[in-house]
């Protein structure tokens, strides 16, 4: 019987894939694992590099660049292990972690949802876990509001919280980089929600699971996350997925339908500011640095563009 399925989401990050491929290469002995990559129609040849490479990989090639909780569903729904682990693409798995990740299952019956340690390149812990968002945290995200200081305090309650990364402890939101659970739970809940795009589905999966399970996290198994590489590429696509992530959000788990409809209202209204504080923000940066990188204002101005072109109906729709 597989121990563990390990179900990873690629687009167009090859290099970094055959890094984590091969992380999880070396951390398998003694333990049934499998791996199911789901490529999402990336242009850099990496479905044909696990082909040649990790034979022993099972391969989805997609035709479009589907949303990561479809991608996720289809590997699991292919998977035979007892125990799923969802794992970005940009991550590489450290010593004996795996091995963690099962055992503590296997032990704690009454676990839903394990999450590691996830550290940077450099061993510093980086935010694994968060306190799930309220509407007072998402309605300081609008630049409209965010000028009357009403909602600062819920953010910081959101954003700022301080972290306890050196012990095992129950949590409300796990962040989706590395996410482990048995299949039995998977199962019970239906899965990944796919009426995310990109952004705030592993919200959704955590705050479901607590439903009838505990959420840990769980630091003594520790995952390295380089971050976003993927999703610097495409900015438009990431600053549509997250808005409308945070509306599905809440409507289904905060607001309800109404407050729903009130918040789609306000971040149209907010649009308009949105833009000339990021366009304000831009050009600042490029008279002081030049051109920017991706992740930088520039590129959430592209962003809030392709909202506004592209993104509406997905929007009005969450």
């Amino acid at each position: 019987m597989v121990d563990l399925s390990i179900c990873i989401v690629n687009w167009n990050v090859r290099d970094l894939l055959r890094q984590c491929l091969l992380s999880i290469q070396k951390e398998v002995t003694g333990l049934a694992v499998e791996v199911v990559v789901v490529d999402n129609a990336s242009t850099d040849g990496a479905p044909d590099m696990v082909e040649q490479e990790f034979q022993w990989v099972k391969l989805i090639r997609n035709r479009k660049n589907e949303s990561f909780s479809h991608a996720n569903n289809q590997a699991a729904q292919i998977s035979h292990g007892r125990h799923l682990l969802f794992l970005n693409n940009d991550t590489i798995v450290l010593p004996q972690s795996l091995h963690r990740l099962v055992q503590f299952l296997d032990r704690h019956p009454e676990a839903g949802l394990v999450g590691p340690r996830l550290i940077d390149r450099d061993g510093q812990t980086q935010r694994s876990y968060r306190p799930k968002p309220t509407i007072g945290a998402a309605l300081h995200r609008l630049v409209c509001l965010r000028w009357t200081r009403l909602f600062r305090q819920a953010y910081q309650r959101y954003r700022r919280q301080k972290l306890q990364t050196d012990s095992t402890i129950a949590v409300e939101v796990l962040l989706g980089a590395a996410v482990a659970m048995p299949r039995r739970v998977y199962d019970s809940i239906g899965g990944w929600d796919e009426g995310y795009r990109f952004g705030l589905e592993d919200f959704d999966l955590s705050t479901r699971v607590r439903r009838t399970h505990m959420v840990y996290y769980y630091p003594q198994a520790e995952i390295i996350h380089l971050g976003r590489m993927s999703s610097r590429r495409n900015s438009g696509h990431v600053y549509i997925g997250v808005e409308c992530g945070y509306a599905r959000y809440l409507r289904r788990h905060v607001v309800g339908l109404v407050g729903g409809i009130l918040y789609k209202a306000l971040v149209m209204v907010n649009l308009p500011f949105s833009l000339v504080e990021n366009a304000a923000r831009s050009l600042w940066k490029q008279c002081r640095h030049g051109p920017a990188p991706a992740g930088w204002p520039h590129s959430e101005l592209q962003g809030v563009w392709s909202f506004l072109l592209y993104g509406l109906p997905s929007f009005l729709k969450a």
